[in-house]
C-alpha cells in the first residue's frame, strides 16, 4: 500500500480529496522517532506542522511535580504550527511519543500555501486548533478553579480550627467536671438538707440558669468575677468558686438573698453544688456551641459548592449565597486585619443561574479585594435592586488599581499581583460566568476605593445587560 493509500484510509482523513493528500506527501516529510520522543516542549519554538500516521502522542502538562496528560493526537490528526494560529511557541506543556511513532512534517513555509491549495486539510488543522483552545482554556479554568478552591480551604481550615480547638477543649475538662457535679451531689445528699435551706439551693440553681454568664462581655465577667471572689473570702468560702460562678450568672445579690439561710460549711456546700453545675453546663454549652458552628461552615461550602446537586440554571437567592461565600472568607480577610461586611437589600428578587458558578464570582471578587486590602482596611459586599436587575458590588478601601490595568484586568492571564500569585484568570472566570447570565461586570478604581460592580437581570424581568 502506497503512503497516499494509507493516509486515504485514516478515519480523520477520509472526507480529504486524494489530490489534497498526494500534494501534502510533496511538501512534508516522512518521518519516525522512538517512544519518549517530545516534540515543541514548553517554551520552546513550535517547528512546522505534524500529521501522524501511525502511534499515539500524549499532550502533557507539569503543575506542581505532578505530570498529567490534557490531550492526546492520534493517526489522521495535526499537531505543531496550525494554519491561523498565532503561537510561535508551546506556552505550557509538552508533546511527547508514547511508543514509536509515524509521522509527516511539513516545514513552516509551507504552511500557508497549504491554507490555499487544501481546503479540506486546513478546515482540519482549524478544528484541530480550536479544540486545542478548549482543552486549554478547559485546563485553565479547572486549575484556576483548584486554586481558588485551595484559597478557601485555607480559610475554612484556620475558620474550623476555632471551634473544634473550643470542643477539644470542652470535651478534656468534661469528665472532671462531671466528677465534681458527682461529688457535690454526694455531699449535699449527705447533709440532707431541707425546708428553707433545701429552697435557697433551688433558688440559687434556678437564677444560674435564668442568667447565663456568656451572654456578659469578657470585662464584665472579669469584674463580675472579682466582686464574687471578695464576697466568698468575706464569707469564708473558696475563693476558687468565683470563675465558676461567675460564668453562671449569678451576681452579687442572688448570694447576698441566699447567705440568711446559709451559713459555715452548708454555704461551702451548696455553692460548691452550683458551681459544678454551672461548670458541666458551661462546657456543654461551649460543645454545643462548636459543633454548631463546625455545623453551619460545613453546610455553608456544601451550599457554596453545591457538591450534591447537578449544575443546572435555578431561581437563586443572592442572600443566602453571598451570606455563605462572607462566611467562608471572613476568616482570611481577619488574618489579613480587614473586616468583611455584607448588606442585602430586604426583599430582594432572585435571579437565575447556576448557583456553583455564581458562588465562583463571589470567591474571586472576594478573594481579590482582601489581597488588595490594607491592615485595618475594610471590604463591603452589598446587593440591590436596580429597576429590572439585581447588582453586587464588592468594594475595598485598598490602593486601587492603576488606571492603565483597569482596561485589562479582565483579559485572561492578566495579573497585578506578583509573579506565583496568581494565574491571571480569576476575572477571566468572573467576566464569563457572568456573561453566560446575560449580566455585565465592570470595576472602578481609584486609591482608597475599588469597585467591582455585577448585574444581572432579575428572575422573569427579561432584562438584558
Amino acid at each position: 500500500m502506497t503512503l497516499v493509500d494509507r493516509l486515504a484510509a485514516l478515519p480523520e482523513l477520509a472526507g480529504v480529496p486524494r489530490e489534497q493528500l498526494q500534494w501534502l506527501l510533496e511538501h512534508a516529510e516522512h518521518r519516525r522517532a522512538d517512544g519518549g520522543t517530545t516534540f515543541h516542549a514548553s517554551g520552546q519554538d513550535v517547528m512546522g506542522l505534524y500529521l501522524l500516521i501511525s502511534g499515539r502522542l500524549s499532550v502533557r502538562v507539569d503543575q506542581h511535580g505532578v505530570t498529567r496528560e490534557v490531550r492526546e493526537v492520534t493517526p489522521g490528526r495535526f499537531t505543531g504550527l496550525l494554519p491561523y494560529s498565532r503561537m510561535a511557541s508551546s506556552p505550557r506543556g509538552y508533546v511527547v511519543a508514547d511508543g514509536p511513532i509515524e509521522y509527516l512534517w511539513m516545514a513552516q513555509e509551507h504552511v500557508r500555501e497549504l491554507t490555499r491549495r487544501c481546503y479540506e486539510i486546513t478546515e482540519l488543522c482549524v478544528h484541530e486548533m480550536l479544540e486545542r483552545v478548549r482543552t486549554f482554556k478547559a485546563e485553565d479554568k479547572q486549575q484556576e478553579k483548584m486554586a481558588a478552591l485551595g484559597r478557601l480551604s485555607a480559610g475554612l481550615a484556620h475558620e474550623l480550627n476555632n471551634p473544634a480547638s473550643a470542643a477539644a477543649r470542652a470535651s478534656r475538662e468534661l469528665d472532671a467536671a462531671r466528677a465534681e457535679v458527682v461529688a457535690a451531689s454526694r455531699a449535699l445528699g449527705a447533709a440532707r438538707l431541707e425546708g428553707e435551706t433545701l429552697r435557697t439551693l433551688e433558688s440559687l440553681e434556678a437564677a444560674a440558669r435564668r442568667t447565663p454568664g456568656a451572654s456578659l462581655t469578657s470585662m464584665d465577667r472579669a469584674d463580675l468575677e472579682d466582686r464574687i471572689r471578695e464576697w466568698l473570702v468575706r464569707h469564708g468560702t473558696d475563693a476558687d468558686l468565683a470563675y465558676p460562678l461567675a460564668g453562671s450568672g449569678l451576681t452579687i445579690a442572688d448570694l447576698e438573698a441566699a447567705t440568711p439561710a446559709l451559713a459555715g460549711a452548708r454555704l461551702a456546700l451548696v455553692l460548691k453544688s452550683v458551681a459544678a453545675d454551672a461548670a458541666l453546663r458551661g462546657l456543654t454549652a461551649d460543645l454545643v456551641s462548636a459543633a454548631g458552628r463546625i455545623h453551619a461552615l460545613v453546610a455553608a461550602v456544601k451550599k457554596h459548592t453545591h457538591m450534591d446537586r447537578a449544575p443546572t440554571p435555578e431561581p437563586i437567592h443572592l442572600e443566602e449565597h453571598l451570606g455563605d461565600t462572607v462566611a467562608l472568607m471572613t476568616s482570611k480577610a481577619a488574618l489579613k486585619g480587614l473586616s468583611l461586611e455584607l448588606s442585602v437589600e430586604p426583599g430582594l428578587p432572585p435571579v437565575e443561574g447556576t448557583v456553583v458558578d455564581l458562588n465562583q464570582v463571589w470567591l474571586h471578587l472576594i478573594d481579590n479585594a482582601i489581597d488588595a486590602g490594607t491592615e485595618s482596611g475594610r471590604i463591603v459586599v452589598d446587593a440591590a435592586r436596580d429597576g429590572e436587575c439585581v447588582v453586587v458590588r464588592v468594594t475595598d478601601d485598598g490602593p486601587g488599581i492603576p488606571a492603565g490595568d483597569q482596561e485589562r484586568v479582565f483579559e485572561p492571564f492578566f495579573t497585578t499581583k506578583d509573579v506565583g500569585q496568581g494565574r491571571g484568570l480569576g476575572l477571566d472566570i468572573v467576566r464569563t460566568v457572568v456573561r453566560s447570565h446575560r449580566g455585565a461586570v465592570d470595576v472602578t478604581s481609584r486609591p482608597g476605593r475599588t469597585e467591582f460592580r455585577v448585574v444581572l437581570p432579575a428572575l422573569g424581568s427579561g432584562a438584558e445587560t
